[in-house]
């Protein structure tokens, strides 16, 4: 029973994370696409960051961040809110910041391969900037929304580092699939973890197929 709701809060937080990323990575990810800001190298980096960045080093710093101690987790005590360590927003929080780059990274490129001639011609015939975005720029980039979605989805359900760091291991609230397994294998339950193990397995690679089966294919010249 406590497997299945491993399950439950995992797939709860990796919708819920999902949503968020692309609803901040979006504009995001336009202005990186479009912008000749100094600041695009700094900000693209610190974007990228998780994806070289240790998950127990990122956790370690959110734990600091997020806890009655740190700025934000003050911050946060302030406005009634508690802190958020070991609660499920702690764990969306880390969560959002840790997969950002698995939907933005998509989204970015989408947008880059669009080119300026669609948004000139939208442009010409009157559309406005934000009619252009929504009308001409989303529906183009439908194959990168989906990426990042299923990006963003899979590599949230498949965390462990910063989940167990900033979450702990707390039944029914923070217990994640990744953390269960972990449990199971501590206590030498082969068995349950054989069954964690082999569907996280099978979830990766259909993640993986869906992905690269929607990549175009080049005919042979």
């Amino acid at each position: 029973m406590s497997d299945w709701l491993a399950v439950w809060l995992t797939l709860r937080l990796a919708a819920t994370t999902t949503v968020l990323l692309l609803l901040l990575g979006t504009p995001l990810a336009w202005w990186l696409a479009r912008t000749r800001s100094p600041l695009k190298g700094p900000l693209g980096a610190l974007v990228a960051l998780p994806l070289v960045l240790p998950p127990t080093v990122l956790g370690f710093y959110l734990l600091v961040a997020l806890g009655p101690g740190g700025p934000i987790g003050e911050l946060t005590r302030s406005l009634g809110l508690g802190v958020l360590p070991f609660t499920f927003a702690g764990l969306v929080v880390g969560s959002v910041i840790y997969s950002l780059p698995f939907v933005v990274q998509p989204l970015q490129a989408a947008f880059e391969a669009l080119g300026e001639r669609p948004l000139e011609v939208a442009a010409t015939l009157g559309a406005g900037a934000l009619d252009r975005f929504f009308s001409v720029a989303v529906p183009l980039a439908r194959p990168g929304f989906v990426a990042a979605t299923i990006l963003g989805f899979a590599h949230t359900v498949g965390e462990f580092g910063v989940v167990l760091m900033i979450g702990g291991n707390i039944p029914g609230a923070t217990r994640v699939l990744s953390v269960a397994l972990y449990d199971h294998v501590e206590a030498l339950e082969y068995a349950p973890a054989h069954w964690l193990a082999a569907g996280m397995l099978a979830f990766s690679f259909l993640v993986l197929l869906a992905v690269y089966g929607r990549l175009p294919m080049r005919r042979a010249s």
